[in-house]
């Protein structure tokens, strides 16, 4: 992927060097912009995961908790609120801590598309029932997601 991108910044560094040199400025603006907070939540992320033990998470999200892990994975993903760039990094420390993809794959989907703690500023712009129907409907799909990804696990 590295490649990728080092090859096409060259490309549009051929084609204009003055929008090339604009954008790679504006980028390293805004990813200094979020440093600090992307420094600080693995920080306390890697504390936290300091202090909960490898059988603690086993026994929550690991593969011998069965469907609780699942249910767990979907319950802490629904009421965080974690951008993406937080949520991958901690997805990765928990899958070398033992936790299966499809559990990952059921947090990172109830963290991006439910959100228990933004429930009334969503229902202010679309209304109660609306609100409470996509976020059940994405609580049930995030599951789905993650059985669907223990199956495809499970054939390969």
């Amino acid at each position: 992927m590295m490649i990728l991108t080092v090859a096409l910044v060259v490309i549009s560094f051929i084609a204009d060097r003055k929008k090339t040199l604009k954008g790679i400025k504006k980028g390293l603006k805004q990813f200094l912009k979020i440093l600090p907070t992307l420094l600080s939540v693995i920080i306390i992320i890697s504390i936290v995961l300091f202090f909960v033990s490898n059988e603690f998470l086993m026994e929550y999200l690991g593969k011998g908790a069965g469907l609780g892990a699942y249910i767990s994975a979907a319950a802490i993903g629904s009421i965080s609120l974690l951008p993406g760039f937080i949520a991958y990094p901690l997805a990765g420390i928990l899958v070398k801590s033992g936790v299966s993809y499809s559990v990952i794959a059921v947090f990172i989907t109830t963290l991006m598309m439910i959100g228990i703690l933004t429930i009334p500023i969503e229902a202010k712009y679309f209304g109660m029932k609306t609100t409470l129907i996509r976020n059940t409907l994405s609580f049930f799909g995030a599951i789905l997601v993650g059985a669907v990804m223990a199956f495809i696990y499970y054939l390969i």
